[in-house]
């Protein structure tokens, strides 16, 4: 009978009304995608040129075979993604971009080991084997970590950022297998010819660079601290007074792209608009050209009456008409007609912003666990975890900092939304990259040296992966800067998080997670 009771119960159930309600909406005009599409090409075509021939710059013959490798990377990269029936996006182009730029670290990572080998007095067979050797557990380790960040993207995200993760994780993958095993076939191959003896991995121009620097970094710990304490203070101060410039994904609202026949002024536009959308927010700033900008209100988001976009299109319409084409109706202004116009609109309802929100939280929580977990696990020494932890901490809040200072003083839109959380997890995995390769080092010199004292261990393995770190570095940002000029507004505040990342995560590892490291151990 109780069963029985339950069913009728729940066939019951199916009678209650449950309306739909549309909580997210996007759309977006054929010239807009275009755009974007020959944006990310051009910013891809021109990073991989660029890549190419820094490494052949850099590290002469063995260039060619990272760039070999790094060829076939992408050949395996495109070609898994199309076994999956992945659709190419923007975001995703900026994924395989961005793994272009990370996949010339394997292969900095094995070069600079073998110059080490060659300069110990070994021949170029021996030094190149020696190479990979004594490189795999930090290209292991990184290429893992990197993975874990991939991940929490993959889960916690929507949308365009499950492209960026899905594109991430697959071209990690796919270098950790070119750069470890199919670069060093050719190798082989070549060991067969007498071109292996006259491997230097170095050119002219290169061949002093970073070489043998006896730098004292930890001598300066106490001012890294003091300069890293007022930094803190500072972003404090700003995110206390002045706050974040939450994006309509983590606030709700709508977004439309607007395209003018002339250049407008983006103060006068938001001017005209206050008073029609009194109540509410509006702002309106200049993207791609100064004949197109990006309107945002969060004016009824919360309500469901019929014809609220419509009225708010119309709103839009009666102060924009006389920028826009004479005789242009309000039929056409809202059909996202490439010439003119609104060409793609965004809505985001206010429940899926706290949804939003909450998950983008999870996610960097998650992702600061998982890193802390791994590297205790990896080295098996709390205060390995701790400098990693501390340095990780400071670059994630560095970046935030940074955004609440400049928001409206950059010329792109630096909001706090989805693809800015990417960044940040992205940077996470980075940075955790970059102190796993000194911390690798200075695990093995405790081994080979161990009657040196700490603070000379960590100062000798800080110097000796220099070259790694800037090289490594260099190569990302050369990629970003590329994405960032050329890749299309659409991505450019995400880049610029990116980017600002890379250089205070690059010096987080030396004066955060290596001072903290010795002062905890």
């Amino acid at each position: 009978i109780n069963e029985a009771r339950d069913l009728a119960n729940v066939l019951k159930s199916g009678k209650l009304p449950a309306p739909a309600r549309i909580t997210q909406d996007n759309v977006v005009g054929p010239s807009l995608g275009q755009e974007s599409i020959n944006a990310g090409m051009m910013s891809f075509i021109l990073a991989f040129i660029l890549v190419l021939l820094y490494m052949i710059f850099y590290y002469n013959k063995a260039g060619m075979v990272a760039s070999i490798a790094l060829i076939c990377n992408l050949f395996f990269l495109f070609g898994v993604l199309v076994s999956f029936g992945a659709v190419l996006t923007l975001p995703g182009i900026a994924g395989i971009v961005l793994t272009m730029g990370m996949a010339v670290d394997a292969n900095v990572l094995i070069f600079e080991r073998a110059k080490e080998e060659l300069r110990a007095g070994k021949n170029s067979r021996t030094a190149i084997a020696d190479g990979y050797s004594n490189a795999f557990s930090a290209i292991f380790d990184g290429n893992l970590t990197s993975i874990i960040t991939g991940i929490i993207l993959l889960y916690f995200g929507t949308g365009p950022i499950k492209g960026f993760a899905t594109t991430l994780i697959i071209g990690l993958i796919c270098s950790f297998f070119t750069a470890v095993y199919l670069s060093r076939v050719f190798f082989l191959w070549v060991a067969k010819t007498k071109a292996m003896n006259k491997m230097t991995f170095t050119t002219a121009l290169s061949r002093k660079l970073f070489h043998d620097t006896k730098i004292n970094f930890m001598g300066k710990r106490k001012a890294a601290f003091g300069v890293t304490i007022a930094i803190i203070v500072v972003f404090v101060a700003s995110l206390c007074l002045k706050g974040l410039n939450q994006g309509i994904a983590f606030s709700g609202g709508r977004n439309y792209i607007v395209k003018f026949e002339k250049p407008v002024n983006t103060t006068e536009l938001q001017q005209k608009l206050a008073p029609e959308f009194d109540g509410s927010t509006v702002s309106v700033i200049t993207i791609e050209s100064s004949n197109q900008v990006r309107i945002s209100t969060n004016y009824k988001i919360d309500s469901d009456a019929k014809g609220t976009d419509e009225e708010i299109t119309g709103k839009l319409f009666k102060v924009l008409k006389p920028y826009l084409r004479p005789g242009m109706s309000d039929k056409e202004f809202s059909t996202y007609d490439a010439s003119q116009g609104i060409v793609s609109s965004q809505k985001v309802g206010p429940t899926v912003a706290d949804d939003m929100r909450t998950e983008a939280y999870i996610a960097v929580t998650l992702a600061l666990i998982a890193m802390f977990l791994y590297i205790l696990l990896r080295f098996r020494n709390v205060a390995f975890s701790l400098g990693a932890l501390a340095a990780v901490a400071f670059t994630t809040f560095s970046i935030i900092g940074f955004y609440s200072i400049f928001w409206g003083v950059f010329p792109f839109a630096m909001e706090i939304d989805q693809t800015f959380i990417a960044a940040i997890l992205t940077v996470i995995g980075y940075q955790i990259n970059d102190t796993v390769v000194v911390f690798d080092r200075v695990r093995e010199n405790l081994g080979l040296y161990p009657k040196w004292n700490f603070f000379d261990t960590i100062n000798h393995s800080i110097n000796s992966t220099l070259a790694r770190t800037i090289m490594t570095s260099a190569s990302t940002l050369l990629v970003l800067i590329c994405i960032f000029i050329l890749g299309g507004d659409s991505i450019r505040s995400f880049v610029f998080a990116m980017g600002f990342g890379v250089i205070i995560g690059t010096l987080a590892t030396i004066f955060v997670a290596s001072p903290v490291a010795y002062v905890t151990d």
